[in-house]
């Protein structure tokens, strides 16, 4: 509100916007906990990034409230139509443009929610200090020693057998247990995709130097508002275009491409059984849209 826009704050944008989407398999708490907990899981949270000063406290906990009741109150209704037209699709056969359709009506609610924040993360920006950008940068360096522990490992196959557990794992969450013919179809779909960690690695370090080289031309010029407002939406819309380098754009167009085929094929080799399960996790992720979206 995810990435203030980071590639993982970004990341975090697009999970609240899709709330248990199931074919991003996000992997999302339930709504109502989310809600519940949720200005202080974004305090705590944005705070772990930035390291809030005194002054900036109280004025950021506002702007959060604020932006919980406007998205309470405007979005989720719109998500719970989403989500209920999901439930019907994976009644039936799916296809991997399905699945791409369904990414984009999430990712145009997330572009809503960030046009929304702009005059909030602008405030952020021209408030930030030099001690604060060195903390994100520290942030950063923690989060990249993560990655690089958890997926810059092992040879090729140890690479795609890892990729495919958490496949799995969220596969699980919403169908249940697969038989072993079904799981070894979803593991050719896994491995069917590209994979090129050190690219993703490469990718995620040049956003974050964009971010920081944005933040420290603000700090230091203090241009106008506007400007700044510009500057940050550039660099949303940049995230949503998938790529940085344009050289590697076919790389990243399959990999999206490879996704959607994957999650088509879970759902289409799902028995009924299965998908009477998915679809009565996400009446729960419904009904809870609708139940927040009603209190006044």
């Amino acid at each position: 509100m995810q990435k203030f826009i980071t590639r993982s704050q970004r990341d975090w944008l697009v999970r609240l916007v899709a709330l248990g989407m199931l074919l991003l398999a996000a992997g999302c708490s339930a709504v109502r906990i989310g809600y519940a907990n949720g200005e202080t899981f974004l305090y705590w949270w944005l705070d772990g990034y930035v390291d809030f000063r005194d002054e900036q406290k109280p004025w950021v906990k506002e702007h959060i409230a604020d932006f919980m009741q406007w998205h309470r109150k405007t979005q989720l209704r719109d998500y719970a139509q989403l989500l209920a037209r999901t439930q019907q699709q994976i009644k039936g056969h799916v296809s991997g443009a399905d699945v791409l359709n369904i990414y984009a009506a999430v990712k145009q609610r997330a572009r809503v929610t960030i046009d929304h924040e702009l005059p909030h993360l602008t405030d952020l920006a021209l408030s930030i200090t030099p001690e604060q950008i060195s903390h994100l940068e520290r942030k950063f360096d923690a989060n990249n020693d993560t990655y690089r522990r958890d997926n810059l490992r092992g040879d090729l196959e140890y690479r795609q057998d890892n990729r495919f557990r958490k496949v799995m794992k969220q596969a699980e969450y919403w169908f249940g247990d697969f038989s072993h013919q079904q799981e070894d179809e979803i593991r050719a779909a896994s491995n069917a995709r590209p994979l090129d960690n050190e690219l993703w690695m490469q990718e995620r370090i040049r956003r974050q130097q964009m971010m920081i080289a944005m933040l420290k031309k603000i700090q230091a010029e203090k241009p106008p508002r506007e400007k700044v407002t510009a500057m940050l939406k550039e660099y949303a819309d940049l995230g949503f275009e998938g790529f940085i380098y344009r050289e590697h754009k076919e790389f990243f167009d399959a990999t999206r491409n490879g996704m959607a085929g994957m999650v088509a094929i879970i759902i289409n080799v799902a028995t009924p059984e299965q998908k009477a399960h998915a679809m009565k996790r996400l009446q729960k992720y419904i009904e809870d849209c609708e139940n927040l979206a009603a209190r006044q």
